[in-house]
């Protein structure tokens, strides 16, 4: 680090080179925070977890008991002890609330006045972070797994949904109606994600195995369908065109786009170029995955190498993204963790960084679906 300091002080190094040196440094040093609390709300497992990217201060939670909660990461007393405190919440008694689980809170991309949540109740709520009211909600006729909103698209404001059927369902926030559905998977949707990259392209994962990359401007839609064999196995056997040997049930674009990442109930997590769909063979060894529902796991970003954070039972495992390895495993949980978000402003965010009062409040005390 000092030799770092050194040359860039004199010059002869980049500063975002140092940046990164300097995030991937604390990723690997990463263990369970004593010093930050979160307050604990929520009286049931929590499923999702979402920070905001313009500030990256307020962060979303939903849980199996369909309360929303929003939190204040910023430590304003400058104390070095302190609890994150809940600013709002949709709780049990708000006229809006989640009837059941909710799956997948996001921010809007762009602004913290809005965020979108999704629930087992069959409905997808945009709503109004000023009022705590919902401004707009879309019905569904299936129970909602995940949804997605593009973080990079300037050119459209398309929410991705997967439900229990299998046809991926796009909802358009300008005209407040069902725009697109497309439809490929023979199974219901576990996971949708859009590239960081491309403004159009989705990428969508199913218990049929098989996970698809659509241009959304094209009429017939999708564009791969990724093979674990890369065309090598005859078309007449079984796992012929599939991404997995299970249901595939989590999916994440690494933060340049150039890369997607996927998990599936087989045990495995696989590495594929999102330009030409090709498996890129990475072996990350057995992942842990039983979920019955969405896995959301997460990526790094702003590091000079990339790391992958998958829940992995009550821990959760760091991986390199590109060798493989297994740098590590964070623990601190008592029950299954169901999701974690990286915050590259307070080196990692994660559901494990918590003071062990509360970790209960951020694992899962059952599995719904």
């Amino acid at each position: 680090m000092l030799s770092f300091l050194s040359a860039r002080q004199s010059g002869l190094e980049d500063p975002l080179r140092l940046r990164r040196a300097q995030s991937t440094r604390r990723v690997l040093a990463l263990e369970l925070n004593k010093d930050r609390d979160v307050e604990r709300i929520h009286g049931s497992g929590v499923n999702t977890l979402d920070i905001e990217p313009v500030e990256g201060r307020y962060m979303l939670s939903g849980g199996s008991d369909g309360v929303i909660v929003l939190y204040d990461l910023e430590n304003s007393s400058r104390q070095p002890y302190y609890t994150c405190k809940a600013v709002c919440s949709v709780g049990r008694s708000h006229p809006d609330v989640h009837k059941y689980s909710v799956e997948t809170v996001q921010w809007y991309p762009h602004d913290t006045g809005m965020f979108t949540s999704s629930s087992f109740d069959k409905t997808l709520k945009v709503w109004d972070t000023n009022t705590l009211q919902a401004a707009d909600v879309f019905n569904f006729e299936e129970t909602v797994y995940s949804h997605h909103m593009s973080p990079a698209a300037t050119k459209h404001c398309l929410i991705a949904v997967g439900t229990r059927g299998p046809k991926v369902q796009l909802c358009d926030l300008k005209s407040g109606s069902c725009s697109h559905i497309l439809q490929g998977h023979r199974q219901e949707i576990l996971a949708v994600s859009w590239s960081p990259r491309h403004d159009y392209i989705l990428a969508t994962a199913s218990a049929d195995s098989r996970v698809n990359l659509w241009d959304v401007r094209r009429a017939s839609g999708c564009l791969l369908t990724l093979d674990q064999h890369n065309g090598k196995k005859s078309q007449a056997v079984e796992s012929a065109n599939t991404a997995h040997n299970g249901k595939v049930n989590g999916l994440c674009f690494t933060s340049d786009g150039l890369h997607l990442l996927t998990v599936g109930t087989d045990n495995r997590m696989r590495l594929w170029n999102s330009s030409n769909g090709e498996n890129t063979l990475v072996n990350y060894g057995k992942v842990c995955n039983d979920s019955r529902k969405g896995l959301k796991f997460t990526v790094s970003c702003g590091c000079s190498s990339e790391f992958v954070f998958v829940p992995y039972g009550s821990t959760i495992a760091v991986y390199a993204v590109h060798s493989g390895e297994q740098l590590t495993m964070l623990k601190g949980h008592y029950k299954s963790v169901d999701c974690c978000v990286f915050q590259s402003n307070f080196q990692a965010t994660t559901k494990s960084q918590l003071n062990p009062a509360f970790e209960d409040a951020w694992s899962s005390s059952d599995e719904e679906g």
